[in-house]
């Protein structure tokens, strides 16, 4: 299957870049590794939120359908991870829209904020508003850190300065929907559940990993891991490549003591050259796909021209501290072959330069598969209580969140249901938001069927 054009004339229309400030400071990135070791285990996490944390009602909106309560409370990543979030993003906000008649029972959907959704009014107006009328179900939108009333100061638009605030977000995300799902039940809501789009989706995903209960999970546009969408997708061309690759060559401790703290997961990146090349078109968004490319990182220096310092086997070995040189190679080459990133591969300026310069890119870019891995592969967390109460929605041209070469959800989450639409990422966000709101209530079906006695 190809990619939607759509997905890519989107893509350039936007000129923000992602991660303009690099990685993020080592020290944060080792604090939120170690962390997500321990939210990456359902047993590890289930008491780390309490039943009663503390949430607060601000303000109460009547409207003619429905009340919309405004509120808020202090992320609980703050008590375990102190300091790892801005200022500003330490105090979770969020709109709880609740239906003045209830149809049966009392649901309630916890709907988390895609890339660049900030405050409440597009998922209030797309899909929480319809929602109320069509099932009686009440929705609660959760405001990302990093997004709206919750943005730090010196952040444009919805550009995450460094890599790192990406972990940041999912960990304090994760936590925030516990509190939120504990207040609910508590209040005597039920069946509770969670759905997202895009970003959304993947962070419901990882939320739903360690709740300890069966739960509906709706993840509409997104996948198993977030290192697709940033080294292969369309994104990648958003993200800040040189200040990444010069950071990663001048400061030692990426690859001296970062990567060997990452955790390896699967295949994916082993699977996906072979993959991308069977399946791929010869060209795409009129980038040549070269036997040279196809063939590249087959010759690795780990170590970098900016530091001067000479490659060597035992420095070829070190990726993520336990993958022999050819796994490497092959790892390499599979990540540099994929596109669309390959605009930046393919350019005149690295098709002249040294053959240390297009080393060091590989390296940046497996260090960032890496990386991500680490913290969004669903494979690094917990399986849902019940996956046959998970259904996800996913577009088959999909440019923004590519699933050549990576490990399907099914394979991951055994007895999910996968629904294709037609079309890619936009037009799925664009018109089918009613397909989205279908599965939510065909997930809840599920669970009422399943578990009405509980």
């Amino acid at each position: 299957m190809g990619v939607s054009r759509l997905d890519v004339l989107y893509r350039r229309l936007l000129l923000t870049k992602l991660f303009i400030r690099g990685w993020g400071k080592p020290e944060d990135l080792k604090r939120i590794f170690e962390f997500r070791k321990i939210i990456g285990d359902r047993e590890k996490c289930k008491s780390l939120v309490e039943r009663d944390y503390p949430i607060f009602i601000d303000k109460v909106e009547d409207q003619a359908d429905c009340k919309i309560h405004s509120g808020h409370f202090i992320s609980p990543l703050e008590h375990f991870v102190p300091g790892i979030l801005p200022a500003e993003s330490v105090k979770a906000r969020f709109q709880f829209i609740v239906p003045k008649r209830w149809k049966k029972h009392r649901p309630v959907c916890i709907h988390l904020a895609g890339t660049g959704d900030h405050f409440f009014w597009r998922r209030r107006t797309l899909m929480a508003r319809p929602m109320v009328k069509e099932s009686g179900m009440a929705s609660l939108l959760l405001e990302n850190p990093y997004y709206g009333y919750r943005k730090p100061k010196d952040q444009l638009r919805s550009s995450l300065k460094n890599v790192s605030d990406l972990f940041v977000m999912g960990g304090a995300l994760i936590l925030e929907s516990a509190a939120l799902l504990h207040w609910l039940e508590r209040d005597g809501f039920w069946p509770l559940g969670m759905t997202g789009i895009s970003m959304g989706g993947h962070m419901a995903s990882l939320a739903v990993t360690n709740w300890p209960k069966p739960i509906p999970l709706i993840p509409c546009l997104s996948w198993t891991t977030a290192s697709s969408v940033f080294t292969t997708g369309v994104l990648s061309r958003a993200v800040n490549w040189r200040e990444l690759e010069k950071q990663y060559a001048t400061h030692t401790v990426y690859e001296e003591e970062i990567i060997s703290m990452l955790e390896y997961c699967g295949t994916d990146s082993f699977r996906m050259g072979q993959e991308f090349v069977k399946n791929a078109p010869g060209s795409f968004d009129g980038l040549d796909l070269t036997q040279e490319l196809l063939q590249s990182g087959q010759q690795v220096a780990l170590r970098s021209s900016y530091s001067g310092r000479p490659a060597s086997d035992q420095d070829s070995s070190v990726l993520m501290g336990r993958r022999e040189r050819d796994g490497l190679d092959q790892m390499l080459s599979a990540v540099s072959s994929s596109a669309p990133h390959l605009d930046m591969l393919h350019a005149k300026s690295i098709a002249c330069g040294s053959g240390q310069r297009q080393s060091l890119q590989r390296e940046s870019l497996c260090f960032m598969k890496g990386v991500m891995d680490e913290c969004t592969h669903i494979a690094n967390f917990s399986v849902p209580v019940d996956p046959s109460l998970i259904i996800i929605v996913q577009a088959k041209e999909d440019a923004y969140v590519p699933r050549t070469g990576v490990r399907s959800l099914q394979e991951i989450w055994p007895g999910c249901e996968v629904r294709y639409l037609n079309g890619g990422h936009i037009s799925a966000y664009l018109f089918k938001q009613g397909l989205f709101r279908q599965a939510i209530y065909d997930a809840y079906d599920r669970f009422l069927h399943k578990y009405s006695s509980l």
